[in-house]
């Protein structure tokens, strides 16, 4: 991480300034309405008509929380990924302005990551907060969700990042939440478990970012888990320079 990176973290964290009482209050409070109505309400249902081996042997509140952490962590990630680096991609952007200045493509991809990062690990920390309103779930697993959760949205965002700079318009973004966020999203074991899913479609869901971080929030198999999502990462991150090097001289 270069001193001219930090120049490119400190211009997203001035426009942070102005927005982040509104985050943080979405983050604290979309996640406590969900953990109150699917998790205390319908976990209660759920728990009284399911075998106890059919959740991982947990609770549907103790299954459902880490879950619902990884699909908010890779919301927030694919958000920040995305139209903010089309916009500051474009002509007249803050990309454009920063490197015609003493900035490279490398400097400025590493600090909005940063930002991204410090965006992911925040929106975790204060989704962690809200578990401990939930006794059944103040454990010391809670210590291992943060660093779960900011590798998970890592492994989008750098993907998400490198394929948005090569973007011309705004739609395929738009196609990008329709039909591969939002399946995820719903069938990646955040609900429930993947093995009541079809098998044909479960290998499918298997190698989904998504999945991979579900479990690795849940502490299922860590190593191969996180391995995935770092790969995912390193991969994103260098694909991302090699089309910002190539969107932001050409």
């Amino acid at each position: 991480m270069s001193v001219l990176a930090l120049r490119e973290f400190s211009y997203w964290m001035l426009r942070y300034r102005s927005t982040w009482r509104s985050t943080i209050v979405v983050s604290v409070l979309n996640p406590l309405l969900f953990l109150l109505a699917m998790g205390a309400g319908l976990g209660r249902l759920v728990d009284r008509n399911t075998a106890p081996d059919t959740l991982h042997g947990v609770a549907f509140l103790a299954f459902f929380a880490p879950g619902l952490l990884a699909a908010a962590t890779m919301q927030t990630a694919v958000i920040e990924a995305t139209r903010p680096v089309f916009l500051a991609v474009r002509p007249g952007g803050s990309y454009r302005s920063a490197v015609a200045g003493p900035l490279g493509p490398s400097d400025v991809l590493a600090g909005h990551l940063l930002y991204i990062a410090f965006r992911i690990a925040t929106s975790a920390l204060c989704f962690v907060a809200v578990l401990l309103c939930f006794p059944p779930l103040r454990t010391p697993a809670l210590l291992w969700l943060t660093p779960a959760a900011l590798l998970t949205g890592l492994a989008f965002a750098t993907p998400c990042a490198a394929w948005v700079a090569t973007l011309e318009t705004g739609q395929p973004m738009s196609t990008l939440f329709r039909f591969v966020i939002m399946p995820m999203y719903m069938f990646s074991g955040v609900f429930f478990p993947v093995e009541q899913i079809p098998a044909a479609l479960r290998y499918v869901v298997y190698c989904t970012p998504l999945w991979h971080g579900t479990e690795l929030c849940r502490g299922e198999r860590p190593v191969l888990h996180a391995a995935y999502l770092g790969a995912l990462t390193l991969a994103g991150l260098l694909l991302a320079r090699h089309t910002y090097r190539r969107r932001l001289f050409a």
